[in-house]
């Protein structure tokens, strides 16, 4: 039974664990698990300053590296530095996500506004895509026409590139990586630093054997990587925008997990899905025999779920079978396959999971 405490109370100020309730079963008992062991968002000074001080590096080396790219006349600097103005928005979207997702939830954001850090890594993925096109049209254009290079200043700049990469690196390694946002950032700096490896061997072959296109195909490699950083970033945004269940959890297994559970005998309207980065939540509907306990049943679901798949934002709604459920048939249906007004869920919500063998 779901009880509201009426008394005056300061919202926005206290947050709910019970995501995604059933509201119009009328059920015995729904419930969302506490808030004890596990972290709401990634908003923290130390991440804020790791992140800071990695946008001065890079942003800093980025505006020097434009120019002795154009002087060099060298589209692999210059594709680098396209590729590290990526790597500075990502940071910056990053530090805005953690402050809005540190807002508590209010009004209409029930769940505040920590989906921010989604939206960043899906614009920081379609951004790499962008200009990857953009960057081998021209590596593709200059390997067939190759521009006189200037191995030498490629081959230094390459090198100062890579350690400002790594210390930069190091610097996100430090904030929290759960953050879809800040691993965005970081496998962003990740890229860049293999890209710079690429360049100074590009610039050390056109030092040595005069061999122009390498610096094109070195610009090649750099948009291999911006691709496979792209489409990852793009790929997990859009699964949580989606509302997919997290990648490593099917949710049929959950359902067949949940349902082996003695007094349980049906789990439907099963819903699981990711607020933002590392926090999965779960929903349900839950019967259970008439001589079951709901209470004890939804909190040794609880635990389950928490132990085995590290999902602690959950709201079951946990009520007795009726005795006309008790056959086999789609939820809202008799014997026979007439209506049932009176029945729990007529209309269901994605797969039944019931003991025994059973459709997904």
């Amino acid at each position: 039974m779901s009880v509201h405490d009426h008394a005056p109370h300061d919202h926005g100020t206290v947050g709910h664990e019970s995501e995604g309730g059933h509201g119009g079963h009328g059920g015995h008992e729904e419930s969302g698990h506490g808030h004890a062991g596990h972290s709401h968002g990634v908003a923290a000074d130390a991440d804020r300053r790791w992140l800071g001080i990695a946008l001065g590096l890079i942003a800093g080396f980025m505006a020097v590296e434009v120019v002795i790219g154009v002087l060099a006349h060298s589209l692999a600097l210059i594709s680098d530095a396209a590729h590290m103005l990526t790597d500075a928005v990502s940071i910056v979207l990053a530090l805005i996500a953690m402050r809005l997702a540190a807002r508590p939830a209010r009004g209409g954001f029930t769940y505040g506004l920590k989906r921010a850090e989604i939206l960043s890594a899906q614009a920081n993925g379609l951004t790499l895509l962008l200009l990857a096109v953009w960057l081998a049209y021209e590596a593709v254009r200059r390997l067939l026409d190759p521009p006189p290079v200037e191995g030498g200043l490629v081959l230094v700049t390459a090198l100062a590139g890579i350690v400002v990469n790594i210390v930069a690196a190091w610097c996100i390694s430090k904030a929290n990586r759960t953050s879809l946002a800040v691993e965005g950032a970081y496998q962003h700096i990740l890229n860049d630093l293999f890209a710079f490896i690429g360049t100074a061997v590009a610039g050390l072959i056109v030092l040595t054997t005069g061999f122009r296109q390498a610096d094109s195909i070195a610009s090649l490699v750099v948009v291999v990587l911006m691709v496979k950083a792209g489409y990852g970033l793009v790929r997990e945004s859009g699964r949580i925008l989606l509302e997919a269940a997290p990648a490593h959890v099917d949710p049929d297994t959950v359902g067949d997990r949940l349902v082996a559970q003695p007094p349980v005998t049906e789990v439907h309207d099963l819903h699981i899905w990711t607020i933002t980065s590392g926090q999965a939540a779960l929903s349900a509907h839950v019967l259970v025999a008439p001589e079951g306990d709901c209470h004890a049943v939804r909190r040794d679901l609880e635990a389950l779920l928490a132990k085995e798949y590290g999902i602690t934002h959950t709201t079951l709604q946990v009520d007795h079978v009726q005795d006309s459920l008790l056959t086999v048939g789609r939820p809202g249906e008799d014997r026979a396959g007439n209506d049932r007004t009176d029945a729990h869920c007529a209309d269901a919500h994605g797969p039944v999971h019931r003991q025994g063998p059973h459709d997904h």
